[in-house]
C-alpha cells in the first residue's frame, strides 16, 4: 500500500461549500479553474451533438488534426497526429506518461513548489518523487544545473512552465539548457504545459521545441476555459506511442466524446479566448497593487498561469490552518501552500485570480483589513526576480 497525502485545497474548498449553504458570501480563489464557460461555439457544438449523435467509445481524429497542426503553427514543431493522444484531462495524461515510460521504484525529479498532483502521483505508481528546492534565490523555477547536480541521475523529470503554483515561466534558454542535461544524462523529460496561452511576458515555447523525445502533457481546462469537461492529451515520441497507446486504451479507454466535439470548436473561438486572458491580467494587476496593504512582501513572479504564491511567514506557519481562518472570517477561499511545498509550504498560500474582476476588487476590499489584523505591516511588494512593483 502507498500513503499518498490529501489534497488540502479540497477539503477547504468543502468547507467554502458549506459556507455558501449556510448563506455566506463566499469568493472561490482556490482552484486553478476559470469562472469563465467554455466557448460560445464549443457549447454550441456539443447541443448540436446532444441532439444528432448518439456517441460512444471514440477519438476525433478532426480534433487530433487541430492540434497536432497547432504545435506547427505556435511552436514550430511538425507533428504526426498518431502522436497526439486524448485524455480524459491532463490527470489521466500524467498518469499515462508516467506508467507507460517509468518502471516502479524510478525516480522522478520536480521542482518543489509544485503542482501536488506530480509528487502524489508518482507514489501512487510505487515510484519516488526528487523534489528540488526552488525558492526565491532560483526564482521558484527548476533549473538545468538543479538537474545536472543530481547524483544519482533520475530516470526523469517533471518540467511545469508555466508552473502552478507560482505562474513562473521558463526562458527558452533555460528550457534548452534542460534537454542537454537530460539528454546527455539519459533522464526522461515530462513536460506540462497545460498553461501554455496564460503568459503575461511573452510567448511561452514548448519543450518540444529543445526536445522531440519528451512527453508532453496539456489540457483544455485552462486557456480554453472547459475544466469541467475533462478533456487534455500526451504528446507521445513516436517511439513511445504504441506503448502509450496500449496503456491509455486499458486504463481509460477513451476522452469524454461530447468534450471532444466542442473543443474542436474551442480551438478556433480565439477571440473570446483572449477576451478572458485580458480579464486575468486585469485580476493579476490588482491583485500585484494590492499587496503591499496585506504586507506581502514575497511573491513569486506570475509570469503566466492565474496563481498568485504569496508568503505569510511572518504571520504563520501553519498555511492550512491559516487559510481556513480567512474564510470562516472573509469569505475569501485561498489554498495552503503545504499542498504544493511539504516542507516550505506552512508559510505560503496560492490565491487564484481566475474569477471574475468584480470578485477580485471584492477579495481584496475583505482581506486589507483581516490582514491588517493580523499584524501585516505594509510596503513595496518585490518580486523574486528582485524587481519592485
Amino acid at each position: 500500500m502507498v500513503d499518498v497525502e490529501p489534497f488540502h485545497a479540497i477539503g477547504v474548498s468543502v468547507l467554502a461549500h458549506e459556507l455558501k449553504a449556510q448563506g455566506r458570501s463566499v469568493i472561490h480563489m482556490e482552484f486553478g479553474q476559470p469562472s469563465t464557460p467554455a466557448p460560445k461555439a464549443a457549447i454550441a457544438a456539443a447541443h448540436r451533438v446532444l441532439d444528432t449523435d448518439p456517441m460512444g467509445y471514440w477519438e476525433s481524429q478532426p480534433l487530433i488534426a487541430r492540434i497536432a497542426r497547432h504545435y506547427g503553427e505556435t511552436y514550430g514543431v511538425p507533428l504526426q497526429p498518431r502522436q497526439v493522444i486524448m485524455t480524459c484531462g491532463a490527470s489521466a495524461a500524467l498518469v499515462l506518461a508516467l506508467a507507460s515510460t517509468f518502471e516502479a521504484g524510478a525516480r522522478i525529479a520536480m521542482a518543489r513548489p509544485g503542482y501536488v498532483a506530480y509528487r502524489n502521483t508518482v507514489k501512487a505508481l510505487h515510484m519516488q518523487a526528487i523534489e528540488i528546492p526552488c525558492g526565491h534565490n532560483e526564482r521558484y523555477q527548476i533549473s538545468a544545473a538543479a538537474i545536472a547536480a543530481l547524483d544519482p541521475a533520475p530516470e526523469g523529470v517533471i518540467v511545469a512552465s508555466p508552473a502552478n503554483p507560482t505562474g513562473a515561466i521558463l526562458p527558452p534558454e533555460e528550457l534548452r539548457a534542460i534537454a542537454e542535461v537530460c539528454r546527455a544524462r539519459g533522464i526522461r523529460i515530462v513536460s506540462d504545459e497545460i498553461y501554455h496561452g496564460l503568459s503575461y511576458v511573452g510567448p511561452t515555447h514548448s519543450m518540444l521545441e529543445f526536445e522531440p523525445g519528451a512527453l508532453v502533457i496539456s489540457s483544455f481546462s485552462k486557456y480554453y476555459s472547459m475544466a469541467p469537461w475533462r478533456l487534455g492529451w500526451l504528446v507521445a515520441p513516436e517511439a513511445d506511442r504504441p506503448r502509450c497507446r496500449a496503456f491509455v486504451s486499458n486504463l481509460f479507454l477513451t476522452a469524454p466524446s461530447l468534450a471532444q466535439h466542442a473543443a474542436l470548436a474551442a480551438m478556433d473561438a480565439t477571440e473570446e479566448l483572449e477576451a478572458n486572458l485580458a480579464v486575468y491580467r486585469k485580476n493579476r494587476d490588482l491583485l500585484l497593487a494590492a499587496l503591499p496593504a496585506l504586507g506581502l512582501k514575497e511573491v513569486a513572479p506570475p509570469d503566466g498561469a492565474f496563481y498568485i504564491w504569496a508568503d505569510v511567514g511572518h504571520l504563520t506557519q501553519d498555511s492550512l490552518g491559516f487559510c481556513k481562518q480567512l474564510l470562516n472570517d472573509t469569505g475569501v477561499c485561498t489554498a495552503p501552500g503545504v499542498d504544493f511545498d511539504p516542507v516550505e509550504g506552512g508559510h505560503f498560500i496560492r490565491i487564484s485570480f481566475a474569477v471574475s474582476t468584480p470578485q477580485v476588487e471584492e477579495a481584496i476590499r475583505r482581506m486589507i483589513p483581516w490582514f491588517a489584523e493580523q499584524g501585516a505591516g505594509s510596503g513595496a511588494v518585490q518580486t523574486a526576480s528582485g524587481s519592485r512593483r
